[in-house]
């Protein structure tokens, strides 16, 4: 005859470290979907004075007269070595997209909120970084920057 012994159930402690792992993964779970959702939902709007930059995480409103309009420019990510991102030291960096703060090869800081690298509209601002962002028409947005008060 076979007897069969139950193994004794583990106590609270057991559970209660199971608890912090649960919240950590579905935090990590509510940070992906925030992140895929937030990867095409970006804007730039511009009006009298300051642009705001509207993205999940890094957005920001910028005074436009922090902006060196002088050296903005329309730039292709994919020949302009330079202004290429080369470490991410804030942000999120995927193929095809990259948003948050990152050291750029030249060196210098930069925001982005890029995702199409040949349109990338390059804002050096008087703030100590520079804007790289992904617009649909960059160069009418840098034409409404421009005329909406930024001096030369």
């Amino acid at each position: 005859m076979k007897e069969v012994f139950p193994i004794a159930p583990a106590g609270p402690s057991a559970y209660m470290l199971l608890v912090p792992i649960g919240l950590l993964l579905l935090a990590g779970l509510a940070f992906v979907i925030l992140t895929a959702t937030a990867m095409g939902r970006g804007s730039v709007e511009v009006s009298p004075g300051e642009i705001r930059i509207r993205a999940p995480f890094y957005g920001r409103t910028v005074p436009v007269a922090s902006i060196d309009c002088a050296s903005a420019r329309v730039v292709d990510l994919t020949t302009e070595g330079d202004l290429r991102p080369r470490w991410r030291t804030n942000g999120i960096g995927l193929p095809g997209y990259g948003a948050g703060w990152f050291k750029l090869r030249n060196g210098e800081r930069a925001l982005l909120l890029v995702t199409d690298k040949s349109r990338v509209l390059y804002l050096p601002t008087r703030e100590g970084y520079s804007i790289l962002l992904s617009a649909s028409e960059p160069q009418k947005l840098l034409e409404a920057i421009r005329k909406n008060g930024a001096p030369a």
